[in-house]
């Protein structure tokens, strides 16, 4: 199995640092969404564990080695950081073979992987005439070709229709249940949330966040609205449930479900306008851990738990 282990990873161009400082573990048998806002440093920093940059401190190590040092890099590491660069009057099974043959693969892997991509229909025509999902795919082929134990993906729903997000959905989370390591940058949270195991959260190049999805989970709040909120908020504090007041009506609700509000609202007498759940822990977190748009001086931080990051 193929780990992922970043350690005091830094970037620096002139006087913009663009990753700071950045510790955290990718583990085998998982997927791992690795979320930020455009420009948070989420691309530099795969391209630092591919060792397409180099870094200006820190290591990011692949099973223990740098990238350049890996025996085997297209049997180790598969990535895909952007659906370009096929030839456009080159058919897609003849991309997937010049691939295959330039890294000494079989050519028996074409067919499975584009089978496992669901392009096997698509194999025939020439990649000029693909759309965008279909080149996501076939990039995706390419990165499978050496069945590798650790996959790199960066924005890999791109292009993609629900169906194709369903379908990827589903092939990641088969390739982590076969013990390989998957690592997906990703800015659309609904799909993330749906998809990944861990999440590791950055903004402005450093880390917010690393750890289980599930430890994100009692961060999600219920939103309830009544002409009485001021008393609810009353009785919900009593009962030991945090409670925001986001208007005079409104009130936002965590540690507590739906069933319990309501229950401790009709013993109460107090009349309830609407009560449902808020945004996800995952859009939560994310929202409150960035700031909502990354930017320096991002707010919130420091009232939200954080897994402890790895020692350097």
């Amino acid at each position: 199995m193929t780990d992922v282990a970043i350690r005091g990873l830094t970037k620096r161009y002139g006087a913009v640092t663009a990753v700071e400082d950045l510790s955290f573990d990718v583990p085998a048998g998982q997927v791992t969404g690795f979320l930020g806002p455009n420009g948070a440093g989420k691309t530099t920093t795969l391209r630092m564990l591919l060792g397409l940059v180099q870094p200006s401190a820190g290591t990011a190590l692949i099973g223990g080695e740098p990238y350049h040092k890996l025996a085997q890099p297209r049997a180790e590491v598969g990535a895909v950081l952007e659906a370009t660069g096929f030839h456009p009057g080159r058919k897609g099974r003849d991309h997937l073979r010049v691939l295959a043959r330039a890294a000494g693969l079989p050519a028996g892997r074409v067919a499975e992987v584009l089978e496992r991509v669901g392009l096997t229909s698509a194999a025939g025509r020439r990649v000029g005439g693909y759309s965008l999902g279909m080149r996501q795919r076939l990039a995706l082929a390419a990165a499978l070709l050496g069945d590798p134990g650790l996959l790199i993906l960066d924005e890999p729903g791109n292009g993609l229709d629900p169906a194709g997000m369903a379908s990827l959905r589903e092939l990641l989370r088969g390739l982590a249940a076969e013990g390989r390591t998957v690592l997906v940058s990703s800015h659309v949270l609904s799909e993330a949330a749906q998809t990944v195991d861990r999440v590791v959260i950055i903004s402005s190049g450093r880390l917010r966040f690393s750890g289980p999805l599930t430890e994100l989970a009692d961060t999600s709040a219920v939103t309830v609205t009544s002409p009485q909120a001021g008393d609810l908020a009353t009785v919900l504090k009593a009962s030991g449930y945090e409670v925001e007041m986001a208007g005079n009506t409104t009130l936002q609700v965590q540690g507590a479900g739906t069933a319990k509000i309501g229950l401790l609202a009709a013993q109460e007498g107090i009349a309830l306008s609407s009560l449902g759940e808020g945004p996800s822990a995952l859009e939560q977190a994310f929202l409150r851990l960035t700031g909502g748009d990354g930017g320096p001086g991002a707010s919130g931080i420091s009232a939200f738990h954080t897994t402890k990051e790895p020692a350097k």
